[in-house]
């Protein structure tokens, strides 16, 4: 599997990375899920702390223990949470992140974490004593790198302009374009993007009759025509999609999740059908080009 460089930095990940937010929720049932990316070229595994409050990261770092010199790990922080308590609250503080990436390396049974990213953030966040704290941790050895999971302009565009960030994870899809206008804003500050809801919801796949339903700006009526009829020019409405991602070169990987090892091997059949991304020029006449419209 193809391999780009994240940001600036020497860190190579697949083009294709798995999102684990969605894998079941014991080692035995996410083992084959997991086992089967990595065989298929995967090396950039995406968790968070939050995710079934740090059962996630134990399930991951677990069966990852293995192979952790061979891949790229990567969390996110700032969603405070009690275990055995319901909900969270936000807590961007020095003192909370230094706790929380112990918390993190103890689950994922590792000594040091290749990608630590800010999950969220708002406005009233001290970026320069997050950016601070992410540079401490750097220099410790607890982590690689840092960057940002955001679709809040207002956050992620000063998040990348006053530090070394590497990547903004955002939602980005050939239905969802809203993150295009600011791909140069990232790139010309060393960072890039890893994508989610990069099939939204399955409405990028074969499946897509039977995910039919209103998205983003889309009504069900105008993704019934417009599906159907991208159905009819390209083999495959699944490598469209992850092609439609990866023909921008801020992009560095599409992250794609899987509950089971049968949706994980789809994704991976769909990006190895990829064929000519060239013979997409004239796709985005047929999208709508829509934008941000809040938190700018």
């Amino acid at each position: 599997m193809k391999k780009r460089t994240l940001g600036t930095s020497n860190i190579e990940i697949s083009e294709l990375s798995l999102g684990c937010m969605s894998l079941p929720t014991n080692v035995y049932e996410a083992k084959p899920i997991i086992e089967a990316a990595l065989d298929a070229g995967i090396n950039y595994f995406d968790t968070a702390d939050l995710y079934n409050h740090g059962e996630n990261e134990q399930i991951v770092g677990e069966i990852l223990k293995p192979y952790r010199h061979q891949l790229v790990l990567a969390t996110k922080v700032g969603n405070r949470f009690e275990k055995g308590q319901e909900g969270w609250s936000w807590d961007a503080s020095p003192s909370y992140i230094k706790k929380a990436v112990k918390d993190s390396l103890q689950r994922l049974q590792t000594d040091y974490i290749d990608l630590y990213q800010l999950h969220g953030g708002t406005i009233e966040d001290n970026f320069e004593e997050v950016i601070d704290t992410f540079e401490q941790l750097k220099q410790e050895g607890l982590i690689r790198a840092y960057g940002i999971s955001s679709i809040r302009p207002n956050v992620f565009a000063p998040f990348a302009e006053k530090g070394q960030a590497l990547s903004n994870m955002m939602q980005y899809n050939l239905l969802d374009r809203r993150a295009d206008e600011w791909f140069s804003t990232l790139s010309t500050n060393g960072v890039s993007v890893v994508t989610r809801g990069s099939i939204a919801k399955g409405l990028l796949t074969k499946q897509w009759r039977t995910r039919l339903q209103n998205y983003m700006s889309y009504s069900q009526e105008e993704l019934q025509t417009l599906l159907a009829n991208l159905e009819e020019q390209y083999d495959s409405l699944h490598s469209l999609a992850l092609a439609f991602n990866l023909q921008h070169k801020t992009i560095a990987s599409t992250v794609i999740g899987a509950s089971t090892q049968q949706q994980l091997l789809e994704n991976i059949e769909a990006y190895y059908a990829i064929k000519d991304l060239s013979s997409l020029d004239k796709l985005e006449e047929q999208l709508k080009k829509d934008i941000y419209t809040e938190h700018r």
